[in-house]
């Protein structure tokens, strides 16, 4: 398990905008599990929408993106990268599917596969789930740049 802390020494993301809470399970090379406690104190609640409080798909997608950087990050330095002097960029985003509404009060439960590993390109399979609900899928790519 990676709690919030070790969270903080892989991915440059802070509040509001770090989207994953904990990495409760990790292959490396492979796959790894991480969650998002959502709650009402979230700032997008404020606007998205007021009365009918919905996580914007976008942020589930960022979430998920999240959750594979810090398996794509992990992976490079267990190979011998310095991963202090590295950074993770998006670069694609296929097959985008919302099946339902992430609500507050729900734990988001991120299961992402890495399907492509090459030079500095990482790809990924990913899910969200919602008490064992998909609430959203998506297949990722991203690259391991300098900082």
């Amino acid at each position: 398990m990676i709690g919030i802390q070790e969270i903080f020494d892989i991915l440059p993301h802070r509040y509001p905008f770090l989207l994953v809470d904990r990495i409760l399970e990790m292959e490396m090379g492979k796959r790894v599990v991480g969650i998002k406690n959502v709650t009402i104190n979230e700032p997008f609640f404020q606007g998205h929408f007021p009365g009918h409080p919905i996580m914007p798909g976008v942020l589930l997608l960022e979430a998920m993106a999240q959750t594979g950087g810090v398996l794509a990050m992990r992976s490079a330095e267990a190979e011998g990268m310095d991963i202090k002097k590295k950074v993770i960029y998006f670069m694609t985003i296929d097959k985008v599917k919302f099946r339902k509404p992430v609500l507050p009060g729900d734990q988001v439960r991120f299961e992402l596969e890495l399907n492509k590993s090459r030079s500095n390109i990482r790809g990924f399979k990913a899910q969200a789930l919602v008490d064992g609900a998909v609430v959203a899928e998506a297949e990722l790519m991203a690259m391991i740049v300098d900082k």
